[in-house]
């Protein structure tokens, strides 16, 4: 039997255990920030996940998370503008809340 309750979040909306993540609390998440998740949001919550899974920690701050994903995906989607208009705000922070991942150590 599947679950649709919500995982366990802390008090900025990251999941306690990352673990708990799926493909619809992702789109749960998302949706509380009004963001319809598209393919191109898909393609950097699965780096995220991947990167978390490599090197067990989020990208610290914005401008490493920039950089991690202009070497893994090109300067066309590796770039503030990109990235923020994915994930408003700042786009560390969100897309990591959204793929189920901790709360990148240096983004306020």
């Amino acid at each position: 039997m599947v679950s649709n309750a919500m995982p366990q979040r802390n008090n900025e909306g990251f999941l306690e255990d990352a673990q708990t993540w799926t493909e619809g609390v992702a789109t749960a998440i998302a949706a509380e920030d009004d963001v319809d998740l598209t393919e191109k949001h898909w393609e950097i919550i699965k780096f995220l996940r991947s990167f978390y899974k490599e090197h067990e920690m989020s990208p610290p701050s914005n401008r490493l998370f920039v950089k991690a994903v202009k070497e893994a995906l090109g300067e066309d989607k590796g770039n503030s503008i990109y990235l923020m208009q994915l994930f408003p705000g700042t786009p560390a922070k969100t897309a990591c809340r959204i793929a189920g991942l901790p709360r990148p150590t240096n983004c306020l």
